[in-house]
């Protein structure tokens, strides 16, 4: 196992005021179990993640909010923070808003904190979903087809030229007043008259409406890209993966996942990123089209929900890759981890029981883009494959999002609270389900004790037909 200097901290911020952020705790982890001192600045009291044995403390964050447009209670916040912990950190931002402002205040952090390079506002244009499109178009990574209208007009006219349901979304979703009746980030359109009262309250959400072309949800649909990037878009670790199981089902995060490396995902997050300069930490959400082409459709400038599962055999994860670059240590070559599975334990029971797991039918054969077991990954600089050797030969264990042998107080509090909070709802969910259905949700939850054992004749990296059919209308991407 790599040891590297641990006597910088480690400060975590995370805006988004959601105590079930498994993210969070995940960074707090990996951190920790190296020794690193980890301070986190979350929402008061931490959540479940705030009683982890590797935070040393949980920081509250400014109680009315961050306006990244005036970001000064953040300043105030973070500054006081750094005369706690009494010497510069590194700090990281684990959701959108947290890696806009900083990118921000940049100039003013760097004598107390280090932070990523990220030039020209770079994190706020990658996560604004209209600058995103153009970005793509521009250094050919395929996009869903996307129209930004002038006009409730235009919007109406684009929503039919497109063909209906539709993707509406709202290109800086950060900027949403909070509480808003029937604004979301993002919203299925079924009609032109839709299309055009949204476009009608653009004022309101803060930010321009686009619309882009419906891509159908199924199995095999839905991948991501993680990776950790030195100045000018050097890769560190990087890893594309697939999702099993997403809550809301196949519309939002992952509930369960497995790292499958896919040359046509991989290169196009290379890509991008170097394209970009990109210094710091991504997640990008790819769906595969009924061509078999993986095309982006979110750009986070952050670590992953689930990036715990891209973590090599040495324990190499991206939050660590950064740590080491950004404290001016050497970061070791990455080796094996493909055909590792995550699971956010939550999640995938409510995922499980209401939805299923995906058919698991046998592809006729590869898609466009698929990743082939025999050969090596797609660009060989910094993924964790490692220089030549074969992408998806490596099994590793189950790695969970709450459950962990040496810090189980997280886990007892997140189940505390989950059921607590959704025990009728979860009730109501429950009754009526079937027996089949009830043993899958308790075998997602008992994932994390299995240690990556399988049943004989399963099969881990076996590939899902694409849908047949497009998906149910309901069927969308969202964060």
């Amino acid at each position: 196992m790599h040891a590297y200097l641990n006597h910088v901290p480690a400060v975590l911020l995370r805006l988004d005021r959601n105590p079930f952020h498994h993210g969070t705790l995940g960074a707090v982890r990996s951190l920790g179990r190296k020794g690193v001192e980890v301070h986190a600045v979350v929402e008061a009291g931490g959540g479940p993640m705030g009683r982890s044995r590797y935070v040393r403390a949980v920081h509250a964050g400014p109680a009315g909010g961050v306006d990244p447009e005036a970001p000064e209670a953040l300043l105030e916040c973070l500054t006081g923070v750094s005369e706690r912990i009494g010497r510069p950190a590194v700090l990281i931002a684990m959701d959108d808003l947290s890696a806009i402002t900083v990118s921000r205040m940049g100039p003013v952090l760097t004598d107390r904190f280090r932070i990523p390079h990220q030039p020209d506002d770079l994190p706020a244009r990658v996560a604004d979903k209209a600058e995103l499109a153009g970005l793509c178009a521009r250094w050919e990574v395929p996009h869903p087809e996307t129209v930004v209208p002038a006009s409730g007009g235009e919007a109406a006219a684009a929503a039919w030229r497109l063909g209906l349901p539709v993707i509406a979304k709202w290109s800086r979703p950060w900027l949403l007043p909070a509480g808003a009746d029937g604004l979301r980030s993002t919203t299925l359109v079924h009609t032109v008259a839709e299309a055009r009262r949204l476009y009608e309250r653009s004022a309101e959400a803060g930010s321009r409406l686009l619309l882009q072309r419906f891509l159908p949800a199924g199995p095999d649909t839905d991948w991501f890209f993680h990776g950790a990037f030195a100045r000018g878009g050097r890769p560190l670790l990087a890893g594309s993966g697939r999702k099993e199981l997403s809550w809301p089902v196949r519309t939002g995060l992952t509930a369960v996942g497995r790292w499958l490396p896919d040359p046509a995902v991989e290169e196009a997050g290379l890509r991008l990123a170097e394209s970009l300069g990109y210094q710091g930490i991504l997640d990008l959400d790819f769906r595969r089209d009924e061509r078999g082409t993986f095309r982006l459709v979110d750009f986070n400038p952050r670590p992953g929900a689930q990036f715990r599962l891209f973590t090599d055999t040495a324990g190499l994860d991206v939050v660590q890759a950064m740590y080491l670059d950004l404290t001016g240590q050497r970061v070791p070559e990455p080796v094996g981890g493909p055909g590792r599975v995550f699971v956010a334990e939550n999640y995938a029971l409510l995922a499980a029981v209401r939805g299923g797991s995906l058919p698991r039918r046998r592809a006729p054969g590869p898609a466009a883009g698929a990743a082939d077991p025999a050969r090596p990954d797609a660009a060989g600089r910094g993924t964790a494959a490692g220089p030549g050797r074969p992408a998806g030969r490596d099994r590793g264990r189950v790695e969970a999002a709450w459950f962990a042998g040496d810090d189980l107080m997280p886990f007892l509090g997140m189940l505390t609270a989950f059921l607590g909070r959704g025990f009728g709802k979860g009730a109501r969910v429950l009754r009526g389900v079937p027996a089949q259905g009830r043993r899958t949700a308790l075998a997602a939850v008992r994932a994390p004790r299995q240690r990556g054992r399988e049943r004989p004749g399963s099969s881990p990296l076996s590939r899902s037909a694409p849908p047949e059919a497009p998906a149910a209308p309901d069927e969308l991407v969202t964060r």
